[in-house]
């Protein structure tokens, strides 16, 4: 992993200099002894230990354990943190105390999963929710899942731990007795008291497409989770023709791209004629183009996009074969001119909180420079300098990892990642109804 970053990951260089490369050696070293005694299946803490030092939210390592006993993934996850709750004791605690409403049984919409919610021995304030029943390999009974703090009355979620146990950034909300952690269907927990099996529209969790809705008759509305997936391209330009005739009228446009992750700039493309207003600068950037990252990611032409779109695909190809072993600025600086500006819609808001990422900050740098947009919400993500994810596998196959090929052309002079663009308006916690809160503004 340490060779295959240090040759191929645009950042190295940037991150690890003169002031830091001693204290780097020692962390490396230290984690190497570590590793040479650990088996296969518990060196994922390692490696994420090591990746953490870049603070890179595109640095990444997963793994895939199917092709290990239960007993050896158990073995995996055996130190990880626990509680001494057990099922029996917890039931004698919420039978005979005065409890906070939050603490119970909670049931995983799938069923796969129970946790038990109880309030911190060490901290008034704090939660845990710890594994009641789950799928006996990854999970078992007593571990930690989450943590949850209450202040003022209000639920905040501190950290959740995936299937995986790597902690994961979700939006959350309580509802009753109804949990969300994070999006979809799946996403929703419920108290034991509620009957799972009753409940409508039972499926599986899938990316959420984009989508449009008239709120009234000045404001429309575009929900974008997420830009994961090219169909996505074909899916908003479809959105975009078969609405042209309302966008073309309503005064106002809510652009809504909380907890949208990134993934194609090609997505949000088509929005750019109704939120301009002036020539727009992009920043671009450059490809380190070794061997590995030309294999592993640009000779790797997506199907799902246009004739005229894979010609550019192609001719990128060619540019970087052609400066193999170089930093190539394949994406220059450049400017969007249009040759007219939309008079509707009048204004545009965009939304955005802590998990917007990736292209969609670069959605966001575009957009904030015409003179109808005004931003809402808190800081974005901040993972933004470096860009266009290579991922490879590791010569154990059940390992990938996942490190950027490009470096902004922002850098070294305005950096972003971990700070996040700056919203026009805030947004308080405090506050439930985000659109609302957006419609109201205008109003006033």
């Amino acid at each position: 992993m340490v060779e295959k970053i240090q040759k191929n990951y645009i950042g190295y260089n940037d991150k690890i200099n003169s002031s830091n490369q001693e204290k780097f050696t020692r962390l490396t070293d230290s984690l190497q002894k570590v590793a040479n005694n650990a088996g296969n299946y518990q060196c994922l803490p390692i490696f994420r230990e090591w990746i953490s030092y870049f603070k890179d939210k595109h640095l990444s390592i997963t793994y895939s354990d199917s092709n290990f006993s239960k007993d050896e993934i158990r073995k995996y996850y055996s130190n990880e943190e626990k509680t001494d709750w057990l099922k029996s004791s917890f039931n004698s605690y919420l039978t005979s105390n005065s409890i906070d409403q939050i603490e119970g049984i909670w049931n995983s919409y799938t069923g796969i999963y129970q946790i038990g919610i109880v309030r911190d021995k060490n901290n008034t304030k704090s939660f845990i929710g710890f594994i009641i029943k789950a799928d006996g390999a990854r999970w078992v009974e007593q571990q930690i899942k989450l943590r949850i703090t209450k202040t003022d009355n209000q639920y905040f979620l501190d950290y959740f731990r995936a299937s995986d146990h790597s902690i994961t950034p979700l939006p959350f909300n309580k509802t009753g007795d109804t949990l969300t952690m994070g999006e979809g269907i799946n996403a929703k927990w419920y108290k034991s008291s509620v009957n799972i099996s009753q409940l409508s529209n039972k499926g599986t969790d899938k990316d959420l497409p984009p989508s449009f809705k008239v709120l009234d008759n000045k404001t429309c509305l575009f929900e974008m989770p997420t830009y994961a997936s090219l169909d996505y391209v074909m899916k908003l330009d479809s959105l975009i023709k078969e609405n042209a005739s309302i966008l073309q009228k309503s005064d106002h446009l809510i652009i809504d791209l909380r907890n949208n992750f990134g993934g194609s700039i090609l997505v949000y493309r088509k929005l750019i004629p109704y939120i301009y207003t002036n020539p727009i600068f992009t920043e671009g950037g450059s490809v380190l183009a070794t061997p590995d990252n030309i294999r592993d990611y640009y000779s790797d032409i997506p199907t799902n996009v246009s004739d005229s779109m894979k010609t550019i695909f192609n001719k990128n190809l060619n540019l970087l074969k052609a400066h193999v072993g170089e930093i190539y600025n394949l994406y220059p600086v450049d400017t969007i001119v249009l040759s007219k500006k939309l008079h509707y819609p009048k204004t545009v808001s965009i939304l955005i909180n802590r998990n917007t990422a990736s292209a969609a900050e670069l959605f966001l740098l575009e957009a904030k420079q015409s003179s109808k947009v005004k931003i809402f919400g808190t800081n974005s993500s901040g993972a933004i300098d470096y860009l266009e994810v290579v991922h490879t596998k590791m010569p154990c196959s059940f390992y990938t990892i996942g490190y950027s090929a490009v470096r902004s052309n922002r850098l070294p002079h305005y950096p972003l990642d971990n700070i996040g663009i700056k919203p026009d308006v805030a947004i308080s916690a405090n506050e439930t109804d985000w659109l609302k809160f957006v419609r109201n503004y205008k109003e006033k």
